[in-house]
């Protein structure tokens, strides 16, 4: 792939991007709170995530392989810290899950093909198509603010993500079905603080990283997650009310 088809499959991400926004504002994606029969056949939610989520982890791993950067800085960062999170996305994360709930097969079909093309357009946007940081600049790179600025958020939203998570899995007693309002962390301020987090991380790795391709990744996750808390902060409404949902946004604090 030369550096023009790349810029081409960028466009066509975020075309797709935009149409997955408008869509998910119709239509509610059926795992969690909103899964359905209607959504058909269904998998454990642990194997589904591990299932979901590992390939995005396994396609970089390869590309990081391939492109023979090795350890050389800033790139081998990069590459380290979306590991790390994919990591844990993808072989911790699944097991810590509580109680008994199910993933539509068609929503995880659907994570994979995500993950596998983000998978390709990360590498390829680290490794091969960066004009803005070339391969083995150096460490010096890490010095510079919007490095400093993009690892700080970068960790930042990684702690509100993983803070969120326990939050959640904490709030059922075992053999609890019941749902909650969760009120802690960054739950004092938006109904959808797990997404904040997630959505802060990814961020601070495109301010960090200066890709395009993890620009698109950015508005992809906004635009998957933006629309999912908006259903999530209606169904809380509905569920709890009005008044225990309070002056809360629905993911991002003090604005949306």
């Amino acid at each position: 792939m030369d550096q023009e088809i790349f810029h081409l499959f960028l466009a066509v991400m975020s075309g797709i991007a935009f149409l997955v926004f408008v869509a998910l504002y119709f239509v509610k994606a059926g795992y969690g709170m909103f899964r359905t029969p209607s959504w058909g056949l269904s998998l454990d939610n642990k194997i589904a995530w591990m299932l979901m989520e590992a390939p995005v982890f396994v396609v970089m791993f390869v590309l990081w392989i391939r492109s023979g950067v090795g350890f050389a800085l800033p790139q081998f960062l990069f590459f380290a810290l979306f590991q790390l999170h994919y990591l844990q996305r993808s072989f911790i994360f699944p097991f810590l899950m509580t109680g008994k709930s199910r993933m539509p097969v068609a929503i995880m079909a659907m994570g994979i093909v995500f993950n596998v093309l983000n998978g390709m357009m990360q590498g390829g946007g680290l490794f091969w198509f960066n004009d803005s940081v070339p391969v083995g600049i150096g460490a010096g790179y890490l010095l510079q603010p919007n490095a400093l600025l993009g690892i700080i958020l970068f960790l930042v939203g990684m702690g509100i993500n993983l803070h969120s998570d326990h939050v959640i899995r904490h709030l059922r007693k075992p053999g609890d079905t019941r749902h909650y309002l969760p009120q802690k962390g960054m739950y004092k301020y938006v109904t959808s603080a797990n997404y904040f987090g997630e959505l802060v991380e990814w961020t601070g790795f495109a301010v960090l990283t200066a890709s395009p391709a993890a620009w698109v990744f950015v508005w992809w996750t906004a635009a998957n997650l933006i629309p999912r808390a908006n259903a999530i902060y209606h169904k809380y409404r509905e569920t709890f009310g009005v008044e225990a949902v309070g002056n809360r946004k629905r993911i991002i604090p003090f604005i949306y």
